[in-house]
Parts: C-alpha cells; structure tokens; sequence
C-alpha cells in the first residue's frame, strides 16, 4: 500500500504540490489523473524518493522508498521510457539493472518475453521506436517481480495491440494482489482499466473514489425519449404531464427530450397514462471524460484559443471576375477584362497544331435573311474569284504541260 500524508513540495515560490494525502490499496488499478502542470509527475518522484518534499511524507508499505530493503525487488516504475543509454541493446540494458539489485540472468529473458521484445534484444535501443521504448521501460518495471507498480503514462506510442495488452497486464497485476498505480490523460483507458480515481488539481486533491462514484457525482445522468415526429400534440401532452411530475425537460437538437429528475419507470408510467406512444426511452450516462472535464474546469491552466491566422489570409481581389456570356460560342475568344488567361482545347478538326502548320479557323458564313413581304428577291452575290496566280507560276505551268 502507497500512503502520502500532508505531501508539500515547493520549487522557490512556486508550489507544485501543496497537502495531498491519499492511500492506494493493493488488489486494484488506481489511476491518477489531474491537467497538465497539476504535480503528478512530482507527486510520483517524491513517492520514489527521487524528489524529497518539502513537508509531509509518503510511504511504500510503511517505509519511506530509499528505506525499503532491496528496493527494485518491491517496487517497479516507469516514469521515463527515453532513461535508457542508447548505445546499449534491451537486454544489456536490463541485465545490467538485475545485476544492481541481485535478479538473476534468466529473469531478463522472461520479461523480454512477456512485453514482446525478445526478437529486437540484441538491437541498440537508440532505434527504437517510441511503442519500443514503452516496452522496455515497462519490462524494466517488471524486472523484480514487485508488489508495487507505478507507471506513468504506459501506454504512449503503443498501437492499438499494445494498448489492449497493457490495459489486460495492469489488471491481470492487480488480480494478483499488487498494487498497481497508472497516470494518464486517456480517459476512454482509464475508465476501462482503472478501478478507483485519485484526482488533483493545481497540486491539490480533487476526488478520491471508485470510477462509478466519480462518473455520478460529477454528472448529470438524463432519460432521453422521443415520440412521433409528426404529431405535435402528443410530444406537447407528454411535456406538460412530465412537468407536472416534477421532471425537467429540454429539447435536443435532433428532436428527442432530455428529461431529468425523474427515473425512467416513472416516465413510462406517465406516458402511458398521457396515452402517447414513445418511439425511444433510453438512460444517459455521463463519460468518465464528461465527468472528468466537468470537475476539473476551473484548474485547468493552459487553455486554447481559436486560430485568427492573422496575416496568413490572403487579401481580398480589388475587382471581380466577369462571367463569361452564356451564349457565347465555347471556344470563341475571350472577353477583354478577364483577370487570368485560361486554355480550352480545339474543337475536333480545328487543332492547328495537328499539322505544324498554324491553320486560321475560318467562321461560317451566315444564313441569308428571309425577304420582306413585298420587297425585291435578293440578288445571289457571286463568290470572289480567286487570285491570279504570279508569273513565275504561269510559266512553271506552261513548261510542265510541254
């Protein structure tokens, strides 16, 4: 068991931690959670000895840490995944820490084994990968088979395989008797591994309790029902006879009732006495997200602001655009004022580029108009004759007929 009592650390005039007292029991997950800068990572130094506090103490099965007999065979921590040389390979690495605190040779290759890096041992930890880090650093904790585990945000970098194989070993631990202590800021993991909550803020305690006690206390469960869409007249009996009973009701936007106050038996009792057919009544229970955003609002210190991209928009055009006229012809040219010049391929037949020489598409020539009602037929207009050929041609030609 893990107990802090009165823990007080302070840096200068700045206090990270200031009076936390808990107790963490063997035989379940803990999860410790708190927002960025509320003193987790400095609360679990100072359970390590790593950090001494300022005032009060904390004790690991009644003992101060570097008071413990052999103190890598009780307790086991990850605090630091990158706390590793890079130029050594995992299992150099970790027959160097059994060597320290007397574990022998052959309990390396067994935990290699179980966090799944047996294959990759040899290779220098330099390259590995961050889930690879958080694998040996997690094998390191493992090392002297402890009663007492801390970790600290266990599961970084891990794919979804090596999410699900450290959330079942943290509770396989804790079936096993060993206290099992887990920072994180994955709510949707701790809300599936954790068994009790230890919440702070700022570096004071916020909430200490099972996870089903903290989700309810700090949210507000609803019923959520919903009747024919159609019928207005039922959907307004149904709010007046919920009302009456004493229960809240609020519309949501896709057109279903948020109800609170009232259990949902009592809901359906009342819609069947106000004859309306309900289409959907389902409770609603808060995240251990929504729960945890809920409590801890007012400690939060870095928050974030929308994005104004200040001087990265471009400035808007001086002029607009002119539409192209809708019965012009498709490929015809281009009215004057059109900001930017754009290519349209040639109609088929008329690429002049198909020949290497230029070709001059030439228009149709237009249908004649009809006569007026007593007016003159029109004169058929003969077509140009063609151009005289040159001298040079004539003689050409005349030589060639010889």
């Amino acid at each position: 068991m893990i107990e802090a009592v009165g823990l007080t650390k302070r840096y200068g005039a700045q206090t990270a931690v200031e009076d936390l007292s808990f107790r963490i029991r063997p035989g379940m997950v803990t999860g410790f959670l708190g927002p960025n800068g509320s003193g987790k990572s400095t609360t679990m130094r100072m359970m390590l000895g790593l950090d001494r506090p300022t005032a009060g103490h904390v004790t690991i099965g009644g003992h101060p840490y570097p008071s413990l007999p052999n103190a890598p065979r009780q307790v086991g921590a990850l605090l630091d995944a990158k706390a590793v040389h890079g130029g050594r390979s995992a299992r150099n690495h970790l027959l160097s820490l059994a060597q320290l605190a007397g574990i022998p040779a052959a309990r390396v290759d067994e935990v290699l084994g179980v966090v799944g890096l047996r294959e990759v041992a040899g290779r220098r930890s330099r390259g590995y990968s961050l889930g690879m880090g958080q694998r040996l650093g997690i094998a390191a904790a493992l090392l002297g088979d402890p009663q007492v585990l801390l970790f600290d945000e266990p599961v970084n970098g891990l794919d979804p395989e090596g999410i699900l194989w450290v959330r079942n070993l943290m509770k396989t631990l804790a079936a096993e008797g060993r206290t099992v202590f887990v920072s994180s800021h994955l709510m949707s993991e701790m809300a599936l591994t954790a068994d009790h909550l230890i919440v702070i803020g700022r570096g004071r305690l916020l909430s200490d309790m099972s996870v089903k006690e903290f989700i309810s206390v700090n949210s507000a469960d609803f019923a959520r029902i919903r009747v024919a869409e159609d019928a207005p007249e039922p959907r307004e009996k149904l709010t007046a006879a919920l009302a009456e009973a004493g229960g809240r009701v609020l519309s949501e936007p896709d057109g279903a009732l948020r109800v609170t106050g009232l259990p949902l038996p009592r809901i359906s009792d009342l819609a069947h006495g106000a004859d309306v057919r309900l289409w959907e009544l389902s409770p609603h229970q808060a995240s251990l997200e929504e729960a945890y955003m809920r409590m801890t609002q007012h400690v939060v210190d870095y928050r974030s602001t929308d994005d104004a991209k200040a001087g990265l928009r471009p400035p808007a055009p001086p002029y607009t655009v002119p539409q192209p006229d809708p019965g012009a012809a498709p490929y015809g040219r281009q009215p004057q004022g059109w900001a930017q010049q754009w290519y349209a391929p040639a109609p088929p037949g008329q690429n002049p580029y198909a020949s290497g020489q230029a070709a001059t598409p030439t228009a149709p020539a237009p249908a004649p108009a009809a006569p007026a009602p007593g007016a003159a037929p029109a004169q058929a207009v003969p077509a140009p004759a063609a151009p005289p050929a040159s001298a040079e041609h004539e003689q050409k030609t005349s030589e060639d007929s010889r």
